[in-house]
């Protein structure tokens, strides 16, 4: 009963709906008026044959005659009433066969049927919903960022102005719920003053306005908006949004920060506190050749090895886990612990830095700059000039898939090449294109969707940064208050409560590396970080872990201890079910 008072209510909800419903009684009133006039008239026309019958069989005439079935057992003799026979079976053939049932489809079968459809998404969350993130769209952003919210057991919802698009969105599983993002009523229905947050990744005037209109509704909600232009942040911020993100300028300046990652030693590449990931070239170093057996970096620096990566391609590191000259070691330890491995094996001879950015769009501009402040030659190819205006020194202006072009922009001698276009079928031309060009060149590419990232790998990009998993982590770090650190596309570091089966439990006898693939880099208990832990040390109640791991390792680490590890989370789960 309540769904179809539900879905009565859905119907009536209209104005056009109702005006249909007035419209079909208004054509079933006028049938009935004509059944009335032929059933009198039927008398008359058999009053002058002679003949009476009851009014019952007049009205039973006029159906039978109307709906065309013609039983033929009450009959007209004469012409008059052979011709009103005609006049009523063309009448009924109007209304009953074809008028009728049009409009009835028409006003009121298909309205129904519409009205069914959009029952099934939701306008108002249930009244016990809480802890839930609410979204404002369902784009590349919000996709990964829900991939996270389920990790980490979190509810969501996605509020949509369009019927036909939040069906869509619910029949591919999305939670979702219908409301215009400008009525404050919308946020109130969607529970917004119990929500953990509220995120707008729209444009920067509709994330203002989002925002603005959130606030009235719930005035302590956390919100998130984006911003393409800088001069937007401040506008945003006045509007009501806690964090702003400019994924550009932080997607360009970490591609820019990799450019360091083969000039020997080691380089910082993210924290976690006074955790330090760092990235080691082996390239023209002493570890190429020798396992980290032999290398012994436990034993003579305490630094950990997180993992390896390979042309892409990342990789735990195991004691007879040879180096190559293609390798990178990811390393794990504190600012001293990397420096002591730096001065140890960094390159006597580094070639001179020098990077070629490929597109000159807003993530191009910021990795430049970042570059400009590090100290780093690089050119920009665009087709656009009046793009980089203001870095015309730096400018070779053509097409990156032009030969000539990328030999006037420096493509014999550099470092690294940085692709930074905003459409990724370009960005896997262009990386196979360099790769092929210049083999052992380092080759970083932004993809703007996660799909894409295997696809820039295997074209031969030895790091991607995706667009939507650095903008899904950043607000994750804000929602959970917490480091969610991306190295690489599909890798991350991320701080999760202890499970509660592990308490008391060393990492040897937890046997997480081995039965789900993450390293622990760091054991957090009572603020304090415990970092490259004794694997033999048991883990205390109310620790937290920092792992490392790519998408797979995530995937089963959560799975296995997801229940233990969501009790620890400080967002509880909502109910936007």
């Amino acid at each position: 009963m309540k769904g179809l008072a539900e879905l009565l209510a859905t119907y009536g909800a209209s104005r056009r709906q109702r005006g249909n419903v007035r419209t079909l009684a208004s054509l079933l009133a006028i049938l009935a008026g004509i059944i009335i006039l032929y059933s009198l008239l039927f008398h008359v026309f058999m009053a002058l044959e002679g003949r009476q019958y009851s009014w019952l069989t007049g009205f039973y005439w006029t159906m039978v005659s109307m709906s065309t079935l013609g039983f033929g057992d009450i009959t007209f003799q004469s012409d008059a009433g052979r011709m009103f026979s005609v006049v009523v079976l063309v009448t009924g053939t109007v209304f009953l066969l074809i008028l009728l049932p049009v409009t009835f489809i028409q006003f009121f079968y298909a309205p129904w049927l519409e009205a069914r459809e959009a029952a099934r998404a939701p306008r108002a969350l249930p009244e016990s919903t809480a802890g839930h993130v609410l979204l404002t769209s369902f784009e590349a952003i919000d996709a990964a960022l829900v991939q996270r919210l389920a990790h980490f057991d979190t509810d969501y919802c996605v509020i949509v102005p369009d019927v036909a698009h939040a069906l869509e969105l619910h029949d591919r599983g999305i939670r979702v719920m219908v409301g215009a993002h400008d009525d404050p009523d919308t946020y109130r229905r969607a529970r917004a003053d119990r929500a953990a947050m509220l995120v707008a990744l729209a444009g920067d005037t509709t994330n203002a306005n989002i925002a603005m209109t959130a606030r009235e509704a719930a005035p302590d909600l956390t919100v998130v908006g984006s911003a393409k232009d800088p001069a937007s942040v401040d506008v945003l911020e006045l509007a009501g949004c806690d964090l702003v993100l400019q994924l550009d300028d932080l997607l360009g300046r970490t591609m820019a920060r990799r450019v360091f990652a083969r000039r020997g030693g080691s380089h910082v590449i993210g924290r976690v506190g006074e955790l330090r990931i760092a990235e080691a070239a082996a390239v023209g170093t002493q570890l190429v050749g020798h396992t980290l057996r032999e290398l012994r970096l436990r034993e003579r620096f305490n630094v950990t090895v997180a993992g390896v990566w390979e042309r892409g391609r990342y990789r735990l590191g195991g004691p007879d886990t040879v180096v190559t000259p293609d390798a990178v070691l990811l390393l794990s330890g504190t600012r001293e612990q990397l420096e002591a491995f730096g001065r140890a094996f960094a390159n006597p001879d580094p070639p001179p830095a020098f990077a070629v950015i490929l597109g000159g769009g807003r993530v191009g501009r910021a990795a430049a700059r970042a570059l400009r402040e590090q100290g780093i030659d690089y050119r920009i190819v665009e087709k656009v000039p009046e793009r980089v205006a203001t870095d015309a020194g730096h400018v070779v202006t053509g097409d990156a898939a032009d030969l000539e072009v990328l030999k006037r922009a420096g493509i014999d001698h550099a470092t690294a090449v940085l692709v930074t276009t905003h459409e990724d079928d370009m960005n896997v031309y262009l990386t196979l294109y360099c790769r092929r060009l210049r083999p052992e060149l380092l080759i970083l590419s932004r993809a703007t969707r996660e799909r894409n990232v295997m696809t820039l790998h295997r074209a031969g990009a030895d790091y991607v940064l995706s667009y939507a998993a650095m903008g899904a982590n950043v607000i994750m770090n804000r929602l959970r208050d917490s480091a969610l650190l991306m190295l690489a596309e599909g890798l991350d570091v991320a701080t999760v409560p202890l499970p509660a089966s592990l308490v008391g439990r060393s990492l040897n006898e937890s046997r997480i590396r081995e039965d789900t693939g993450v390293n622990v880099l760091a054991i957090r208990v009572d603020g304090r970080m415990v970092i490259n832990p004794d694997a033999n040390m048991p883990m205390p109640a109310g620790a937290e872990l920092v792992l490392i791991g790519d998408r797979e390792a995530e995937e089963k680490f959560f799975a296995k201890y997801r229940n233990q590890a969501a009790a620890g989370s400080r967002i509880p789960p909502g109910a936007c079910r």
